[in-house]
């Protein structure tokens, strides 16, 4: 395995003061601290050319954990290893193999042309003018660079600037790239080629890539695979059908019909999430989906059926919801 994390801890210790001026006094002369669990205890395996989403709510040690990866940070406990390497002994022959992008940094200079960080770029990882002038020219015609290049980068958009970071990140080829919200704060259409660029690379190269993203079109249109973290803790590991499969109990069932049906008697079928003239959602469980989609097929005058998942943004709410009531669970007890 190329990337590979055994009960990877960080800790932070977070200084507690009380409220007033009394507070104030008793902190300057004793400081209290408690551990903040930003990364607790979590162990997942990735394999070659995998994409992977890397999910949870905001706090949940997603960036945490991708700084440990990438050598940025040191892990209170546990450990990772990334192409054979520790992160964060950050030797020069590991971090030629990584990129970290995080979407809210930028590492180009903000006066200076975009190919003016490539060149500097090139020098830090000493790549070949060979290499560099080719893995350019690719980069170019996969993000459409051409006419941004020499463009001061304080003149470009966001989604202008996202592609560049994306080129200046990967000039030395890197073999596992960790992808921290690449499409925060794109247009649809701007996502749409930032993941079709993020595809492309994995498939020309087998990069190992996780990806942390808010916008589920990036997960469903990237990933297979998932790992949920929430409060720090692997909340889930696995394929993202299966998990909703386990979260959401039930299916939609959207039926076109040729004349208006009365909702009273839509109720027997399932529950009524929506009616607009022959238009009917509704939402069945889903072990009954194949005996229920019969009735309906047998009993209504049918135009067209179609049966599908919930959302997924309403499968991962589930998640954080059902993990959210735990943690509050275990906090209320350890108080007690």
């Amino acid at each position: 395995m190329p990337l590979t994390v055994t009960h990877l801890k960080k800790y932070y210790p977070v200084h507690q003061k009380e409220p007033g001026i009394s507070g104030s006094l008793k902190s300057f002369f004793r400081r209290e601290y408690r551990d903040v669990k930003a990364v607790d205890d979590i162990s997942f395996a990735i394999d070659t050319g995998e994409i992977v989403g890397f999910l949870g709510p905001n706090g949940a040690g997603k960036t945490t954990t991708l700084k440990m990866l990438s050598g940025l940070l040191y892990p209170t406990g546990g450990s990772a290893r990334v192409l054979g390497f520790t992160p964060n002994e950050r030797k020069p022959e590991y971090l030629r193999q990584m990129t970290l992008v995080m979407g809210q940094k930028q590492q180009l200079n903000w006066d200076l042309p975009a190919l003016e960080t490539f060149l500097v770029n090139q020098a830090i990882y000493e790549i070949s003018d060979e290499q560099y002038k080719r893995t350019l020219d690719e980069l170019t015609e996969l993000l459409d660079l051409a006419p941004l290049l020499k463009k001061q980068v304080r003149k470009l958009s966001l989604g202008e600037r996202m592609k560049c970071e994306l080129a200046a990140a990967l000039l030395h080829r890197p073999q596992v790239l960790f992808l921290d919200e690449p499409t925060i704060g794109l247009d649809v259409t701007m996502q749409t080629k930032i993941r079709q660029f993020i595809a492309e690379y994995n498939r020309r190269y087998r990069a190992t890539i996780i990806l942390t993203s808010h916008y589920m079109a990036d997960v469903t249109a990237l990933c297979k695979r998932v790992i949920v973290i929430d409060h720090g803790k692997l909340m889930y590991d696995g394929s993202l059908d299966e998990l909703a499969a386990r979260i959401a109990p039930h299916k939609l069932v959207r039926v076109e019909l040729a004349t208006n049906v009365e909702g009273s008697r839509l109720d027997s079928y399932g529950k009524v999430m929506k009616i607009q003239e022959q238009s009917v959602e509704l939402l069945v469980p889903r072990s009954k989906t194949s005996e229920i989609t019969a009735r309906i097929l047998a009993e209504l005058p049918i135009v067209d059926v179609t049966i599908q998942d919930p959302p997924i943004e309403d499968v991962i709410a589930r998640v954080f919801e059902q993990a959210a009531l735990t943690h509050n669970a275990t906090a209320a007890h350890a108080d007690d």
